[in-house]
């Protein structure tokens, strides 16, 4: 697989992310579903804790890569769905270091929602990875 940054203006890089990539090459490509904060039992975790939820959410995300033989690295698409984007932002340096730190600045979105589909959750992450 090759990648191909696609930046435009470089504010995003600043921030972690691409604007676009352009992926070529024989390749599988993984659409994971939103990632939140719920162990392994399908219970949520870390109540009202948004950092404690972003950690949690993240680890699961790699879980369904790994269980795909994909990882972090593999992220080409990220979505982030929040319910307080401010509290967000105060944590958003975990994501962007653990993105960063699998040499990859996928291209992002990130919304404000009112709720997600559990309540209580303040995060949810949705990718698609492309080995």
């Amino acid at each position: 697989m090759q990648r191909v940054a696609v930046n435009p203006w470089p504010w995003s890089v600043e921030l972690g992310f691409n604007q676009g990539e352009v992926v070529s090459g024989p390749h599988r490509t993984l659409y994971c579903s939103g990632q939140t904060a719920m162990d392994a039992d399908g219970k949520p975790q870390h109540d009202g804790d948004i950092a404690g939820q972003l950690t949690s959410s993240l680890a699961n995300l790699e879980a369904v890569l790994a269980a795909a033989g994909m990882s972090l690295a593999n992220v080409v698409r990220l979505n982030v769905y929040t319910t307080d984007v401010d509290a967000l932002f105060a944590h958003y340096g975990v994501l962007a270091g653990r993105l960063g730190a699998a040499g990859v600045a996928p291209a992002t979105t990130m919304l404000g929602v009112t709720r997600l589909a559990v309540p209580g959750q303040m995060i949810e992450l949705e990718a698609t990875a492309v080995d």
